[in-house]
């Protein structure tokens, strides 16, 4: 188990562990919540719809503004139910460069949006799904 950098911090507790895990997994069932209609519509399930797309996009830019402060609670000394891998809190400081991906994205959703281009609208969603992936796929257990 490697050391936590200096972005990350250990939970004190074992009470303070999965109070951490509670509050990451709830900020992540929200990006989740957000995400599912911009994917819809981004994969044509759905049709586009600025105002959703728009609040949604905000809404992932304020999540991703709180992303780091939920997941810099290393919880990986107590047993807790996590899909967490052990490398979110060993190589943190790609964390944060990570999630400021996905505020990037964000905000160029938004800009989209505000700009009426509709041909760049599925690619700015994609961006987004492809920052929430790189994530997926660094620091999340199948």
């Amino acid at each position: 188990m490697g050391s936590p950098s200096v972005g990350a911090a250990e939970a004190v507790s074992e009470k303070h562990a999965k109070a951490a895990v509670e509050y990451r997994q709830s900020l992540f069932q929200l990006v989740r919540s957000n995400m599912g209609p911009l994917g819809g519509m981004a994969k044509g399930a759905i049709p586009y719809d600025e105002e959703v797309m728009m609040t949604n996009a905000v809404r992932l830019e304020q999540l991703a503004d709180m992303m780091v402060d939920y997941l810099e609670v290393d919880t990986r000394k107590f047993d807790v139910d996590t899909a967490a891998k052990d490398a979110l809190w060993e190589n943190f400081d790609e964390v944060e460069t990570k999630v400021a991906a996905l505020r990037k994205a964000s905000a160029h959703l938004q800009q989209v949006v505000e700009a009426g281009n509709e041909d760049a609208y599925r690619a700015a969603i994609g961006d987004i799904g492809a920052s929430c992936k790189s994530c997926h796929d660094d620091y999340k257990r199948d």
